[in-house]
């Protein structure tokens, strides 16, 4: 009974997989045959090679080694983000504060979250 319903369970992941994939390409061509031609005077394309269009935009954007996970980037940004709290903490005050006029100087004004003097912000 057991193996009877993880087969099932496969079977219908699979069907769903199958249906998603499919109305995905079937919406993608049609947004292309709708847009590209008209804006771009780019040709009309078949289902197949809207598959391939979907597979090489994966390639070359999404990656498979998990680009695509939602928070991806986020997720690398806060890591990077406690590992330098955590280095700054080691640090003198003087240094971390020649530290961030260095950050200041080499990226932007807007660098580090403490707000600039009132003096500062108004213009000359």
């Amino acid at each position: 009974m057991d193996r009877k319903f993880w087969l099932l369970r496969g079977l219908r992941f699979c069907f769903f997989a199958a249906l998603f994939i499919a109305a995905a390409g079937f919406v993608t061509q049609a947004l292309w045959n709708w847009l590209m031609p008209s804006l771009f005077r780019l040709p009309s394309i078949t289902l197949a090679q809207t598959f391939g269009l979907l597979l090489l935009s994966r390639i070359l954007f999404g990656g498979f080694r998990g680009g695509g996970r939602p928070g991806g980037w986020a997720r690398k940004r806060r890591e990077w983000q406690q590992r330098m709290a955590g280095r700054l903490e080691h640090l003198s005050p003087e240094a971390r504060e020649k530290f961030r006029q260095q950050m200041r100087s080499r990226c932007s004004a807007g660098w580090s979250r403490q707000p600039e003097s009132p003096a500062a912000q108004q213009p000359a």
